[in-house]
């Protein structure tokens, strides 16, 4: 439990950070003379997502452990749907952040030329598509993980009251993110992610990563709602 707690600590640590590179001003600077990228975009795109990438590895066996069921063919799908997620998920900051960069400096007084479409449409759209599913699909695996390599130690009050204060700092993450803008399809995602996490936990008792998920994703959720309701 201790390796799981600093795990999901990295991933709630991740989450704010996000919020904050995103949201502040002192990243908005150029990272060399040539302009070629600021650094919101390169945080973004290699050193955050890279941490981000390793924790969820590392959880990913950590919770797999020798059994029956390692090695077998469900197991091996849900690797393969990790990896595919993991693939996914690294592209998606290769176009998006690219692209968000060219469409904040050349594409926001006049969008009518092809080169700023194309540019808006992998900023706005295509990068968010290819995202969202990578993510689903590595946080799908992770959970389903759980449920085949279900955790044989017992889990403590304590155990859980970590797991619930450290879900809060990803959910205030989720909500920094996801409260104040349009609604997209992240909500949508971020939506059936905590309906999934909530099922699993109902059906399957309190496993980490279930009570994590649920209340991470539960109190994100909610949160954002209310705050786009009272934009």
């Amino acid at each position: 439990m201790k390796r799981i707690h600093a795990l999901l600590a990295v991933q709630s640590i991740v989450a704010i950070l996000v919020s904050i590179n995103r949201l502040g001003t002192w990243t908005l600077s150029y990272v060399l003379p040539n302009e070629f990228f600021r650094w919101v975009d390169f945080n973004n795109m290699l050193i955050l997502p890279l941490i981000s990438l390793v924790a969820f590895y590392l959880l990913k066996k950590t919770i797999e452990y020798n059994s029956p069921a390692r090695e077998g063919r469900t197991h091996i799908a849900l690797n393969l749907v990790f990896i595919i997620g993991v693939y996914l998920l690294a592209a998606s900051y290769g176009d998006h952040e690219v692209t968000n960069y060219l469409h904040a400096r050349f594409c926001l007084d006049d969008s009518s030329s092809d080169l700023c479409r194309i540019v808006i449409f992998n900023d706005d759209e295509f990068s968010h598509w290819i995202f969202f599913t990578g993510f689903v699909m590595m946080n799908a695996a992770l959970l389903f993980l759980q449920v085949l390599f279900p955790h044989q130690e017992k889990i403590s009050g304590g155990d859980i009251a970590l797991l619930l204060i450290n879900s809060l700092f990803l959910g205030a993450g989720i909500l920094a993110n996801l409260g104040f803008e349009e609604i997209g399809l992240d909500l949508y995602i971020v939506a059936a992610l905590a309906v999934l996490s909530a099922y699993l936990l109902w059906k399957r008792g309190r496993q980490p990563l279930f009570v994590y998920y649920t209340s991470a994703y539960w109190f994100g959720l909610i949160g954002s709602m209310l705050a786009q309701a009272l934009r």
